[in-house]
C-alpha cells in the first residue's frame, strides 16, 4: 500500500468514527470547564487567584507541575522528532529532563521562600519596585506567548488530523477556539482552576502514554533491541537513525545548534513563568521541594517512555506517512496510536480519539498555566505596583489579571496562526532559551550576589529579552526554510535555529555589567533579610 493510500485510509477510518472522536472531545472539555467553574466559585481574593490559596500538598503540587511541563512539545514535538530523526530527537527528552536538577537545586526553595505571587516579588524586595517589576512583567508575558505559539500549533495540527480539516482557515479556526477555551479557564478558575485541570490531564497523559509504551512493547515481545533495529531499518537511514548526527552533525553550524539547544534546555526551565509560579501554591518551602522531586518522578517515567512512542512510531509507520501528515512529525504519536489499534479497525480509531483527547487536553492544561502566568504578572506587578502605585484592591488585581489573560489569548491566538506548521519541540526550545536568557541570571543575582542592582537587573532583563527574540526574528525559524514561519521571504542572517548559545551568557554579562557601573550602592539591609528568608523561610508568604 502505497504512503498516500495510507494516509487516506486512516483518514477515511477517523472520519467513520468521527461522532466518537468529537464526544470524547466534548467530554473532556465539559470536564474540565465544570472543574474551572467549581474552583471559580472558591475563589475569593487575589491570593486564591494566584497561588490557590496556597493550599495544594506537595503530591497534588508536583502532580500539577509535571501537567504544566509535559506540555505538547512532550507528547506531539519530541515524539515526532525521534520519529524523523532518531538519536538526534531524543536529545530533547534528555534535555528537559535535566533541567528539572537545575530548576530543585538552585531556584525552587529559594524562590517559594522569597515571593508572594510572581518573579517580580523576588527582585523587588531588594530594588527600586516600579522598573524591575515593569522589566520582570514584560519578560513573563514574551516567555509565555512563545511557549503558548507551541501549544497552539499543536492543537491546530491535532484537531486538524482528527477532523479532517486540511483548509488553512480551519486550522486557524482551531487555534482561535483553543485560545477562547484557554480565556475561559484562566478568568474563571484562576490558580486554583488551572491547577485542577492540569492534575487531572497529568494522570490522563501518563496514563495514555503507559498504554501507547505497553502496545508498543508488547508488538515487539518486549525485547527493545528488535524495536530499535525495526524502527532504523524503516527509517530508510539504517544504523545513523540510532546515531547522533541526522539533525545536528551535517555541518558545523547544526553542532553549534545542538550544542546551543542543549543549553537553553537545561538552563531555561528556572527561568520559565509558569513553573515557578507553581511554587507559591504550596504552604512552605518544605513542600515546594517535595513537590519538585514528585514533579522529577513522574516526568522522568514520561521521558523514558517517549522512547516507545518516538522509535514505535518510526518501527511502525513509514517515514514518508509521518511527514505527509505532517512535515514536523507532530502527528507521529496519534498515528502510532491508530496503527497500534488497526488503521483500519475501530479499535484503531478508539485508540486515535483517545490519546489524542489526551494529547488535547495537555494543550489546554499547559495553556491555561502559561495564561495565568502573564496575566497574573501584568496584574500584580505591571497595574498594581507599577500603574497603581501599590493602592490596587485585590479584587482591582484580579479584574486586571481577567482583562490581561484576554488580550494575551488574542495576541496567542494571532501569533499560534502564524507558528501552526512548526515542529512544537523546537518551539518550546525557543521559550527556554528566552527565559534562560532573560529570567534566570536575574533570578540567581538576585538571590545570590550580594552587591547585585537594579541597574543589573535591568539590563540583564532587556538585555537577554532582546538579543535572544532579536536573534529568533533573523533566525531560520522565521524565515530563509521551507519549515520557517514565512518561507517564502529570506532575511535570515543568524544561522542557529536557537539563540541559547549567544543570549543566556549575554544575558548573565549584563547583570553583571550593569551592576558593575552602577552608581548605586546596594541595600546590605535588605540583602540579608532576603538572604535569611531564602534559606530559612522566616517571614515567608
Amino acid at each position: 500500500m502505497s504512503t498516500a493510500q495510507q494516509t487516506l485510509l486512516a483518514a477515511n477510518e477517523a472520519s467513520e468514527h468521527r461522532p466518537l472522536i468529537i464526544t470524547l472531545f466534548a467530554l473532556f472539555v465539559l470536564a474540565t470547564l465544570g472543574i474551572t467553574i467549581w474552583a471559580g466559585r472558591q475563589t475569593k481574593d487575589a491570593a486564591d487567584f494566584y497561588a490557590g490559596g496556597r493550599q495544594f500538598s506537595a503530591f497534588q503540587n508536583g502532580l500539577a507541575v509535571s501537567g504544566d511541563y509535559m506540555s505538547a512539545a512532550s507528547f506531539l514535538g519530541i515524539a515526532g522528532a525521534i520519529a524523523i530523526f532518531g538519536y538526534d530527537g531524543f536529545l530533547y527528552s534528555i534535555g528537559f529532563l535535566v533541567a528539572w536538577l537545575v530548576a530543585l537545586l538552585l531556584v525552587a526553595e529559594p524562590l517559594r521562600n522569597s515571593g508572594r505571587y510572581t518573579m517580580g516579588d523576588v527582585l523587588a524586595y531588594r530594588m527600586r519596585q516600579r522598573p524591575v517589576r515593569t522589566a520582570a512583567g514584560t519578560s513573563t508575558i514574551v516567555v509565555s506567548i512563545f511557549y503558548l505559539l507551541a501549544q497552539m500549533a499543536g492543537a491546530g495540527v491535532l484537531v486538524s488530523l482528527l477532523l479532517g480539516i486540511t483548509s488553512d482557515a480551519g486550522k486557524i479556526l482551531i487555534v482561535a477556539l483553543v485560545g477562547v477555551l484557554m480565556i475561559v479557564y484562566v478568568s474563571i478558575g484562576g490558580m486554583k482552576g488551572t491547577t485542577w485541570v492540569q492534575m487531572v490531564k497529568a494522570v490522563l497523559l501518563i496514563g495514555g502514554t503507559i498504554l501507547i509504551t505497553f502496545l508498543v512493547l508488547l508488538k515487539f515481545d518486549f525485547n527493545i533491541s528488535d524495536l530499535l533495529g525495526t524502527a532504523a531499518e524503516n527509517s530508510g537511514k539504517g544504523a545513523a537513525f540510532l546515531e547522533p548526527g541526522l539533525q545536528y552533525g551535517a555541518t558545523g553550524t547544526s553542532k553549534l545548534d545542538f550544542i546551543s539547544l542543549g543549553i537553553a534546555l537545561v538552563l531555561g526551565t528556572a527561568g520559565l513563568p509558569h513553573i515557578l509560579i507553581r511554587f507559591y501554591t504550596v504552604p512552605n518551602a518544605k513542600a515546594a521541594r517535595k513537590s519538585v522531586n514528585w514533579a522529577i518522578g513522574i516526568i522522568g517515567a514520561f521521558y523514558l517512555m517517549t522512547i516507545a512512542l518516538g522509535f514505535g512510531a518510526a518501527a511502525l509507520i513509514s517515514q514518508d506517512e509521518i511527514i505527509a501528515s505532517n512535515p514536523s512529525g507532530n502527528t507521529a504519536a496519534p498515528l502510532l496510536a491508530l496503527h497500534l489499534g488497526g488503521v483500519d479497525s475501530a479499535w484503531g480509531a478508539i485508540l486515535l480519539a483517545t490519546i489524542s483527547a489526551v494529547a488535547f487536553a495537555t494543550i489546554l492544561a499547559v495553556v491555561a498555566g502559561l495564561t495565568l502566568a502573564s496575566s497574573s504578572s501584568f496584574a500584580h506587578d505591571i497595574y498594581a505596583n507599577v500603574i497603581r502605585k501599590g493602592q490596587a484592591s485585590g479584587a482591582e488585581e484580579v479584574r486586571a489579571a481577567r482583562w490581561a489573560t484576554v488580550f494575551i489569548g488574542v495576541i496567542s491566538i494571532g501569533l499560534g496562526a502564524l507558528a501552526r506548521d512548526l515542529n512544537v519541540a523546537g518551539l518550546v526550545a525557543l521559550a527556554f532559551a528566552v527565559a534562560a536568557s532573560a529570567n534566570l541570571p536575574t533570578i540567581l543575582y538576585s538571590l545570590f550576589w550580594k552587591r547585585f542592582t537594579t541597574q543589573g537587573a535591568l539590563w540583564s532583563i532587556y538585555g537577554g529579552l532582546i538579543v535572544a527574540v532579536g536573534l529568533v526574528l533573523f533566525s531560520p525559524v522565521v524565515s530563509g526554510d521551507p519549515k520557517a514561519m514565512f518561507p517564502e521571504v529570506d532575511f535570515a542572517w543568524f544561522p542557529l535555529k536557537n539563540p541559547g548559545i549567544i543570549s543566556i551568557p549575554f544575558g548573565f554579562l549584563m547583570g553583571w555589567l550593569g551592576t558593575v557601573l552602577s552608581k548605586e550602592e546596594p541595600d546590605a539591609k535588605k540583602y540579608a533579610e532576603l538572604e535569611v528568608r531564602s534559606l530559612t523561610g522566616t517571614g515567608a508568604h
